[in-house]
């Protein structure tokens, strides 16, 4: 059974950090693409940061040099740092992961985790 255990959200003041932390099961997390989306009430969900089964990592333009996505393939888990958190912050943050099986995409997402940023 795939499961994505999401972990980590909560309410911080802006200026201050969060660690956000997905654990999966249940599928190949060595070889996944794991990624961290958000999503505001009454907007899109939208890419925060991902990082390749080889560690290479992209980001979304709004976090740049505040956010740090890592992964810990032992634990099968991947971290969202966030740090200078900004009020902007503020959404349901979701996991996901995503292989291609056979060349077809194949995607999981976590349940998700609330980050509210106090001003």
């Amino acid at each position: 059974q795939v499961q994505l255990v999401e972990s980590g959200g909560g309410l911080v003041q802006a200026g201050g950090s969060l660690r956000l932390s997905c654990t999966g099961s249940g599928f190949d997390f060595n070889s996944t693409t794991m990624g961290w989306y958000r999503q505001a009430p009454g907007m899109q969900r939208d890419l925060v940061a991902r990082i390749t089964s080889g560690g290479i990592t992209n980001y979304a333009d709004a976090v740049k040099g505040r956010f740090t996505i890592s992964r810990d393939n032992a634990k099968s888990t991947v971290y969202l740092q966030m740090n200078s958190l900004k009020p902007e912050d503020t959404a349901d943050y979701y996991c996901k992961a995503h292989q291609l099986r056979n060349g077809l995409p194949w995607t999981w997402w976590g349940q998700g985790t609330q980050v509210t940023i106090s001003s």
